[in-house]
């Protein structure tokens, strides 16, 4: 089982006449609303700041995009960048989960040195004016988060990456996540496979019947990336019903090998539109590619493969 790359990839590349999105465009989180594909995307221009651009398609493969930010940074907390958004649309109101990028602190007072990494929450109603809600945790160097599309037992479920491993979390508002409630789902293998270095979540899990297919990321030694898939109870997705030990993509291409951060393939969406899974994906953290395959496909091999 492998996704298939689209014939006109790369779809999404920067814009050279403009500061906020000249040198990298890559990480989309994509949904299909009403008829139309929507993109939100992680952008870097002339400061190298990450923000958030926003674009629409009618063929998922075609993009019309705003001339400015839907996101960008507002204080302390996301001064050197909004990143890697993913969005979900629950009861008539998107959601958006991103990365803030800030300075480290010790005590009260900012180090400058490493990450700051906040995983937050914000919401919209349009998909353009957005509403920050607040981080999933506090205190450490916490990413790759996602909400699930649906509430599960009558309240919003998101994974999260508390590196090596992926985590689950819940929350009664989007805004309080009990620590005591969060659980570690998978980690790395302990092999020398693709994914034994560290593990994260990829785009919002697809609901089948089978259970929450859940696309997630790996690397090796060698820091290259690899996509793969596992399927989660749709009740208790502290369960993990499968977990395939093959990975579904992987980078091949130039522009996927070479780029901004190499041998890099990381995707923020992968939604069904009839029966085609559109897995969007930032190549080498500079371009934004598209892969697809058949969801009954993809199924039978999460549940057949070794």
């Amino acid at each position: 089982m492998k996704l298939q790359r689209h014939v006109e990839n790369p779809i999404l590349l920067p814009d050279p006449t403009s500061d906020w999105e000249a040198y990298n465009v890559f990480n989309p989180a994509v949904i299909y609303d009403n008829g139309l594909f929507k993109m939100w995307y992680r952008a870097q221009g002339l400061d190298w700041v990450s923000r958030v651009g926003y674009a629409v398609s009618a063929d998922g493969v075609h993009w019309n995009r705003m001339r400015q930010p839907v996101l960008s940074p507002h204080d302390g907390t996301d001064a050197r960048g909004v990143e890697d958004p993913r969005v979900v649309k629950l009861d008539g109101v998107y959601y958006m989960t991103y990365t803030a990028y800030g300075p480290k602190f010790s005590g009260d007072q900012p180090t400058h040195v490493g990450g700051g990494i906040l995983p937050m929450v914000a919401r919209s109603q349009n998909g353009i004016t957005w509403e920050r809600l607040g981080p999933i945790v506090r205190g450490e160097d916490n990413k790759d988060h996602v909400l699930f599309p649906r509430k599960i037992g009558g309240r919003y479920a998101a994974l999260h990456r508390r590196w090596p491993d992926v985590w689950l979390a819940y929350s009664d508002d989007l805004v309080s996540w009990p620590e005591e409630e969060m659980v570690s789902l998978f980690s790395p293998r302990p092999d020398n496979s693709w994914d034994h270095k560290s593990v994260g979540g990829n785009g919002v899990p697809i609901e089948t019947e089978a259970g929450w297919l859940t696309f997630y990321h790996g690397y090796d030694k060698e820091h290259i990336y690899h996509l793969g898939v596992c399927l989660l109870a749709l009740d208790d997705p502290t369960h993990v019903l499968r977990r395939p030990k093959s990975s579904i993509f992987w980078p091949e291409e130039i522009w996927e090998l070479r780029g901004d951060v190499p041998n890099v393939v990381f995707s923020n969406a992968n939604i069904v539109v009839g029966d085609t899974v559109y897995v969007y994906y930032g190549g080498a953290d500079h371009v934004i590619g598209l892969a697809t395959c058949a969801l009954d496909e993809l199924l039978d091999f999460v549940l057949h493969a070794e």
